[in-house]
C-alpha cells in the first residue's frame, strides 16, 4: 500500500515526505479543518489588523510628507525669523543660494460690513509660490488677484472669513491702515501644511498690501520665512546638507530656525508619532485582550483532543512531543491569522487613498511597510505563544486517567518549569517589543505596568468571587441554588468573563472620563477661569493709550498687560540645544520660540519654589525664571546658566529661581521670566488680558472688538472663547479617532466574551440534559443562567467602574495636568452595557445548548 503524506497527498515519484515528525504529525491534525479555532482567529486578526493598519498609515503618511517635502516647506530651503526680516547682508547670502520667496506671517484684524475678524495674514511676495501653486475660485493669477487697482490692493482669502463677516467676492475689509478688495476665495495652498494651526482665516496679500497696513512695528509679532530652492547643482541630498551647514556657519548668531524638505514639518510628524504610538497601543490592548480569548480557544483545543492526546501518551509518546505536536499546530494556525491580519493592515493606507485620496487634507504615498509589518506579526505571534503555551503545557504531567477525567475535574497543576520559562521569555520579549519600538518609552512602560496590573487585579477579583460564592450559604430555591454553583463550579466561566469583561469595561469608562473632563475643562472650568480676551502686538509706545481705551469701553472690566518678546533657547549649562536629550515633555520648550517677558514682581498664578525672587530694583546680570515642571524635564537647577536668542542677540542668563504655574487660569504667564534689566532698550510689544464684567453678553464682546480694530487696527484681538471652541474642534476629531480605535479593543473583549461561553458549551449541555432529565424546565434554567451571568457583569462592572476611575484620574490629573471630576453618564452608561451584553450573550448561547435533545447525548454520558 502506497503511504500518502502528512498533508494528505503523495508527491511525485511516490516518495513520503520525510519532515520532522512534530511537523508531520501537527499538518496531519490539521487536516481535520479549524473547527472551534474561530475566536482564536478573530482575536489575532482583529489585533494584528489594528496594529499592522496604524503603522502602514503611519509610514504612509510619512513618506507622503517625505515625498511632498519640497511643496510643504515651499522650497528645498526655510529659513525663519521672528520679528525681524533678514538683514541685506543675510539676503544676499540667501538669493546666492538659489531662488528665495519671502514670505511674512502674522495676526491681524479685518473689519467688515459684518463685523470684525481675526485673520492669519500671509504676505508674499513676487516669487511666491516657487514650488506648487495657490488655488483660488474664480480661477486666476496669483500676482493679478494681489495687485493694486486704484490704490486699493487685492486679497484672497479662506471662505470662513467671507462666511464669518457675511462679504462676497468683490467686498472690501480694512486691515490695518489698509482697505483691501477680496479678489477670491482661497481653495488650497501649497505650503499651509508647514504653518501650523492658526485661530483665524487665512488671508493673503501681497507685500507691499502690508506695508500699507502699517502693522509692522518694533517688536511685532511677524515671522519671516525665506523659502529657498536650490539651483540643480545642488538638488541632491549631499547639496541640502552643504547648503545648511553654510547657512548656520555664515551666520551662526542670526537667531534663525532652518529646516529643508527632509523635515518640512516637524512638529507635525511628531504628532503623527506620538498619536501613532497611542494607537499602536490601543492595537496592542486589543491583542492582549484577545489573548484571553486565545487562551479560552487552546484550553477547549485541548479539551476535545484529550482522547487523541490520551491515546498518544498510552502508546508511548512523552508528554514534551505531545505538546511539541499541539503548541506546532496552534502557531501555524497563529500564522494564518496574522498572515490575514497583515493583509487587512497593509491594506489601509491604499484604502483610503483609493476611496477619499482627493479630499484628504494631508498628503498619503500608498506604501507595503515592511519592517512594520514585521513588528506586528511579532506582536500576533508573540501573543499567541504568551497564551497558547500555559494550557498546553498542562497536558505534559497529567497522566491519561486524569486526561479523561479532566472535563469533570480540571487539573489544577501549573506547567513545568520549562513552559513557564518559556513563557516568561515570550513574555518579556513581547514586553521588550512594545516598549522598544515605542515613541516615548515611559508611556509605554506605564501602560505595560498598568497592563500587568489590570490582569493581576481581575484575577484576584475573579477568584475572589469564586471563594465568596463557594463560601456563602446555599440558597433553598433551585435557581439562586445553581447560579451560585455555576460562579465557582470546576471550569467555571468565571475566570474568562470577568477578565474579558472588566477590561472592556475598565477601556471604555477611562476613555470616557478623560473625553468627559477634557469638554469639562473647555466649556466649563477654563471659560469661568479665563479672561474674555487677548490684545496682542498693542505697540509698547501706546501700550497706556491703549489702556485708557479700555478703561472707557469696558469700565467694570479687569485688565492686566506685559511686554513680550519671542526667544529660543541657545544652550542649557553651557550645551547647545541640538545636543541636548531631555524628557519628552518638555521637548516642545526647545523647539523654535518662546514667548518671554521681563517683571519685576512675582506674576500673578506663580509661587517660586526654589530660590527667591529678584528685588525689584535688580541691577546686575540677567537673571531667569523657570517654570518648575519645565526645568526639571530639562534638568535645570537655580544657578545654571542658559543662553537665549533676542532679535538675533544671544542673551546669557542665571536660573535665579523656579515657580510652579496655575495654567488653567489662562491668565498672562510665561515658561520663562526675566529679570527687568535683562532687555532695556530691546523693541516688543505688549501683551493684555481684558476680562468683562460678569454678566456681559455677544454684544459687550463684539462692541469691544469693532472699537479695537477701529481705534488701533495693530492690534489683534483673539477672544478666549474662538480660541477654545478652535482646540474642542481639534479634540473632537482626535476624539473620534480615539473612539474608533478604541472600539476595535472592545470588539475583542466581545469576542473574548463569546468565546468564552462557548467553550464552556459542553459542560452546559451535559448540565442541561441532566436537569431536564430531573425534571428542570427551560425557564428555570435561563433564569438560573440570566442570574448567573448578570451577577458576573455586575462583578465586572464595578471593577471596570473603579479601575477605569483611577485609570483616567491618573492620566488627567499627572499627564494632562488637569483638575479631575467624576462625571457618572459615561461610566454607567459603560456598566449597564456590561451587564446587558453579558446576560445577552449568554442567553443567547444557552438557549441553544437547551433546546438540544437530551437522548443522544444521555447515550454518551
Amino acid at each position: 500500500m502506497t503511504e500518502v503524506t502528512a498533508a494528505g497527498a503523495m508527491p511525485a515519484g511516490g516518495r513520503r515526505w520525510r519532515g520532522p515528525l512534530v511537523l508531520r504529525l501537527a499538518l496531519r491534525e490539521l487536516r481535520g479543518g479549524l473547527r472551534g479555532f474561530g475566536i482564536f482567529l478573530a482575536c489575532l486578526i482583529l489585533g494584528v489588523t489594528a496594529i499592522a493598519g496604524v503603522a502602514s498609515v503611519s509610514r504612509s503618511l510619512s513618506d507622503g510628507l517625505a515625498r511632498e517635502g519640497r511643496r510643504i516647506l515651499g522650497g528645498d530651503v526655510a529659513v525663519s525669523l521672528l520679528q525681524r526680516p533678514a538683514t541685506p547682508e543675510e539676503r544676499r547670502f540667501l538669493d546666492s543660494a538659489g531662488f528665495v520667496a519671502a514670505v511674512a506671517n502674522l495676526r491681524a484684524m479685518a473689519t467688515g460690513a459684518g463685523g470684525a475678524a481675526l485673520v492669519e495674514l500671509k504676505a508674499v511676495d513676487g516669487a511666491y509660490p516657487l514650488v506648487g501653486a495657490v488655488e483660488t475660485k474664480p480661477e486666476a493669477p496669483l500676482a493679478s488677484l494681489l495687485a493694486a487697482h486704484d490704490g486699493t490692493f487685492g486679497a484672497v482669502a479662506d471662505p470662513a472669513l467671507f462666511a464669518r463677516l457675511n462679504l462676497a467676492v468683490g467686498d472690501r475689509v480694512s486691515i490695518g491702515n489698509a482697505t483691501i478688495e477680496l479678489k477670491a476665495e482661497l481653495a488650497g495652498e501649497p505650503d499651509k501644511l508647514s504653518g501650523g494651526v492658526g485661530f483665524g482665516p487665512r488671508l493673503i496679500l501681497s507685500q507691499q498690501a502690508l506695508a500699507a497696513t502699517g502693522l509692522i512695528q518694533p517688536g511685532s509679532l511677524v515671522r519671516w520665512t525665506y523659502q529657498v530652492v536650490l539651483p540643480p547643482a545642488r538638488a541632491g541630498d549631499a547639496g541640502l546638507a552643504r547648503s545648511i551647514d553654510e547657512l548656520e556657519q555664515a551666520f551662526p548668531k542670526a537667531g534663525w530656525q532652518i529646516r529643508s524638505r527632509v523635515s518640512a514639518a516637524p512638529q507635525f510628524e511628531r504628532n503623527v508619532e506620538r498619536f501613532t504610538q497611542f494607537l499602536t497601543l490601543v492595537g496592542l490592548t486589543a491583542l492582549v485582550v484577545g489573548g484571553v480569548g486565545i487562551a479560552n480557544a487552546v484550553r477547549g483545543f485541548v479539551e476535545r483532543q484529550q482522547p487523541t492526546i490520551a491515546t498518544m501518551k498510552s502508546l508511548g509518546a512523552p508528554g514534551r512531543r505531545v505538546v511539541a505536536i499541539y503548541l506546532t499546530q496552534i502557531m501555524i494556525i497563529a500564522a494564518l491569522g496574522v498572515l490575514i491580519g497583515l493583509a487587512f493592515g497593509a491594506a489601509f493606507p491604499f484604502v483610503a487613498v483609493a476611496l477619499a485620496g482627493s479630499i484628504l487634507p494631508i498628503p498619503v504615498q500608498p506604501t507595503l511597510a515592511l519592517s512594520e509589518l514585521a513588528v506586528a506579526a511579532v506582536y500576533g505571534l508573540l501573543t499567541a505563544f504568551v497564551f497558547a503555551i500555559g494550557p498546553l503545557g498542562r497536558a505534559h504531567d497529567v497522566p491519561v486517567s486524569g486526561l479523561f477525567r479532566d472535563l469533570v475535574a480540571p487539573s489544577r497543576a501549573w506547567p513545568r518549569p520549562v513552559y513557564l520559562a518559556a513563557l516568561a521569555v515570550a513574555l518579556a520579549t513581547l514586553i521588550a517589543v512594545a516598549v522598544g519600538f515605542a515613541y516615548e518609552r515611559r508611556i509605554a512602560m506605564i501602560y505595560v505596568a498598568a497592563a500587568a496590573a489590570a490582569f493581576l487585579m481581575l484575577r484576584a477579583v475573579a477568584q475572589g468571587l469564586m471563594a465568596l460564592a463557594r463560601r456563602l450559604p446555599r440558597p433553598r430555591a433551585f435557581v439562586p441554588r445553581l447560579a451560585l454553583a455555576n460562579i465557582h463550579r470546576p471550569g467555571a466561566l468565571t475566570p474568562s468573563l470577568v477578565l474579558s469583561l472588566g477590561l472592556g469595561v475598565t477601556l471604555l469608562v477611562t476613555l470616557a472620563l478623560i473625553d468627559a473632563n477634557i469638554r469639562q475643562q473647555l466649556t466649563r472650568t477654563l471659560p469661568a477661569q479665563a479672561p474674555d480676551f487677548y490684545f496682542l502686538d498693542v505697540p509698547s509706545s501706546r501700550a497706556a493709550e491703549f489702556a485708557a481705551f479700555v478703561a472707557r469701553e469696558a469700565p467694570s472690566g479687569r485688565f492686566e498687560t506685559v511686554p513680550m518678546m519671542r526667544g529660543r533657547l541657545v544652550s542649557l549649562k553651557g550645551i547647545p540645544v541640538d545636543k541636548l536629550s531631555v524628557a519628552q515633555d518638555v521637548a516642545w520648550v526647545l523647539e523654535g520660540d518662546r514667548g518671554i517677558t521681563y517683571a519685576a514682581e512675582l506674576p500673578e498664578g506663580s509661587r517660586v519654589t526654589a530660590g527667591e525672587w529678584w528685588p525689584s530694583d535688580h541691577a546686575g546680570p540677567p537673571l531667569v525664571s523657570f517654570d518648575a515642571e519645565v526645568a526639571r524635564g530639562l534638568g535645570l537647577a537655580v544657578g545654571d546658566a542658559v543662553v537665549v536668542n533676542v532679535l538675533g542677540r544671544d542673551v546669557k542668563a542665571t536660573v535665579g529661581n523656579l515657580r510652579t504655574v496655575e495654567w488653567r487660569s489662562l491668565g498672562i504667564n510665561f515658561v520663562m521670566v526675566f529679570s527687568p534689566d535683562s532687555f532695556r532698550g530691546a523693541p516688543h510689544t505688549d501683551l493684555a488680558t481684558l476680562r468683562l464684567a460678569p454678566g456681559a453678553g455677544a454684544a459687550a464682546e463684539a462692541q469691544v472688538v469693532r472699537a479695537a480694530a477701529q481705534a488701533f487696527p495693530m492690534v489683534s484681538s483673539v477672544r478666549v472663547k474662538d480660541a477654545l471652541a478652535a482646540i474642542d474642534d481639534i479634540v473632537s476629531e482626535l476624539a473620534l479617532a480615539i473612539r474608533g480605535a478604541s472600539s476595535i479593543a472592545l470588539l475583542a473583549s466581545v469576542l473574548v466574551l463569546a468565546g468564552a461561553l462557548a467553550a464552556g458549551h459542553r459542560a452546559r449541555l451535559y448540565d442541561a440534559v441532566v436537569l431536564k432529565t430531573l425534571g428542570a424546565t427551560r425557564a428555570r434554567l435561563m433564569a438560573a443562567y440570566a442570574l448567573e451571568y448578570g451577577a458576573l457583569g455586575l462583578a465586572a462592572a464595578v471593577f471596570g467602574l473603579a479601575a477605569g476611575t483611577l485609570g483616567a484620574a491618573v492620566i488627567v490629573t499627572q499627564v494632562m495636568k488637569l483638575a479631575f471630576v467624576f462625571s457618572w453618564p459615561g461610566p454607567l452608561f459603560a456598566a449597564v452595557l456590561a451587564v446587558v451584553v453579558t446576560v445577552g450573550l449568554g442567553l443567547m448561547g444557552t438557549w441553544r445548548v437547551l433546546g438540544q435533545p437530551p437522548a443522544p447525548h444521555l447515550r454518551n454520558l
